[in-house]
C-alpha cells in the first residue's frame, strides 16, 4: 500500500462537505462502484445471510474494481476461497476518502434491497484508510452493524466514539506502523473503554503497517459471525458531520 498523510488529508474534509438549510454539515449522497461476492449456494435456497463490507486502503482507490483483488477479502474470492457470507467491496474514487461524501446509504439501500441480507448480522471492516472509514462508518450509522474490525486505522473525530459502545468492536495495529501510528488506535480503545464499550484491541509487536494477511485466516470472520444485533424499528439518526 502507497504511503499517504493520513490525517492532514482527513482534517481537509470539512472543505470538501456540503452545508444543509439548518447550517449542519451535510455529506453529498455518491454511488460507488463494488464487488460482489454471493455464497455458492445462495441461488439455491431462499434463507437469508450475513453482509460483509469491506473497505480498502488508499492504494486501491480509481475506478478499476480489479484493483480491489490485491489483498483483503477480494483477493481471498478471486482465489476461490467460500465464505458462508455476502461481501460488498466498494471502491473509493480517486482524490477521495471514505469519510468525504456519503456513499453508505445508497450501498445499504441498494444491497438490502437486491439481495437476502440478516439484518442482525452485518458487518464492517476495513484496513489503513478503509479501517479509518470502518470506525467512522459505524460511528455515523451505530445501529446498523453486528460488529466491526478495523485494521491500523482511526478516526478524526474521536469525541463521538461513544456511539459505538454497544457494536462490538476488534480493532488491530502493528506497533511498528510508520504510516498511521499505532496510537490513533490506542485513542480510540481507550475511549470506548472509558465509556464501557465493546472493545478488544490487539497490539501486533514488531509488526507494521501491512498487516493485510489477517484477511487470509479464518479468525477474523469466525469472531464477528458470533455477534448478532438487536433489530430496533427506529434507528438512530447518523451523524453528518
Amino acid at each position: 500500500m502507497r504511503l499517504f498523510t493520513i490525517r492532514l488529508s482527513i482534517c481537509l474534509l470539512a472543505v470538501l462537505i456540503s452545508v444543509s438549510a439548518r447550517g449542519q454539515l451535510v455529506k453529498p449522497k455518491a454511488r460507488y462502484d463494488y464487488m460482489l461476492y454471493l455464497p455458492k449456494e445462495y441461488a439455491a435456497n431462499k434463507a437469508t445471510y450475513p453482509l460483509l463490507i469491506y473497505l480498502h486502503g488508499g492504494s486501491q482507490r480509481g475506478h478499476d474494481l480489479n484493483q480491489l483483488k490485491g489483498y483483503g477479502p477480494p483477493k481471498e474470492v478471486a482465489g476461490g476461497r467460500a465464505f458462508p457470507f455476502i461481501i460488498a467491496a466498494p471502491q473509493c474514487p480517486d482524490g477521495k476518502y471514505w469519510s468525504t461524501e456519503n456513499w453508505f446509504d445508497t450501498l445499504y439501500t441498494e444491497l438490502t434491497t437486491r439481495y437476502r441480507i440478516d439484518p442482525r448480522r452485518i458487518y464492517l471492516t476495513g484496513i489503513s484508510m478503509g479501517g479509518y472509514g470502518a470506525w467512522q462508518t459505524a460511528v455515523a450509522y451505530p445501529d446498523r452493524f453486528a460488529a466491526i474490525v478495523p485494521l491500523c486505522g482511526g478516526c478524526d473525530d474521536s469525541t463521538q466514539i461513544c456511539r459505538i459502545r454497544n457494536v462490538p468492536v476488534w480493532a488491530f495495529h502493528g506497533a511498528a506502523d510508520d504510516v498511521i501510528p499505532i496510537s490513533e488506535t490506542e485513542r480510540l480503545a481507550r475511549r470506548l473503554k472509558a465509556c464501557k464499550g465493546k472493545v478488544t484491541f490487539t497490539r501486533l509487536a514488531g509488526q507494521g503497517h501491512s498487516i493485510e494477511y489477517l484477511y487470509e485466516g479464518k479468525t477474523l470472520y469466525n469472531w464477528l459471525l458470533k455477534h448478532r444485533k438487536r433489530v430496533y424499528p427506529n434507528p438512530a439518526k447518523p451523524v453528518t458531520r
